[in-house]
């Protein structure tokens, strides 16, 4: 069995990736994929936090625990796609994101868009390899 590596891709002739992600990210030695579905910010309960940082941290909790479930970390994400309901949440989702990913860099992309429930502010969905 080979070792999984992730190899970031920046190209000199695209715009520097300037937010602890990647241009790009290279997968060599997977065995396996995880899709993760969009994870929102309700715990078992039910319930959902009003503020935007107690929800990242939630969302960030939810994905993290489906990567535990397959048996995987948080250096095995390649992908992440982050969903914001405001354009003012940008600074703090960075800040959540960047303490859960810490020099982990997977590739990313963040999308303003109408969010199923207008109580969630955010929603990820992610892409793993093991």
């Amino acid at each position: 069995m080979s070792e999984l590596r992730t190899t970031p891709i920046d190209p000199a002739a695209a715009p520097e990736a300037s937010g602890g992600y990647a241009q790009g990210v290279a997968v060599d030695g997977a065995q396996r994929l995880l899709f993760i579905s969009g994870q929102i910010p309700v715990d078992r309960a039910g319930n959902t936090p009003d503020d935007f940082e107690a929800q990242a941290r939630l969302v960030w909790a939810n994905l993290l625990a489906t990567l535990a479930e397959a048996d995987l970390k948080v250096e095995n994400l390649v992908k992440v796609t982050t969903y914001l309901s405001s354009r003012e949440y940008a600074a703090a989702n960075s800040a959540v994101r960047r303490e859960v990913l810490g020099a982990h860099r997977p590739a990313l992309t963040v999308v303003l868009a109408g969010i199923f429930d207008e109580a969630w502010l955010l929603e990820i969905e992610a892409i793993a390899a093991g």
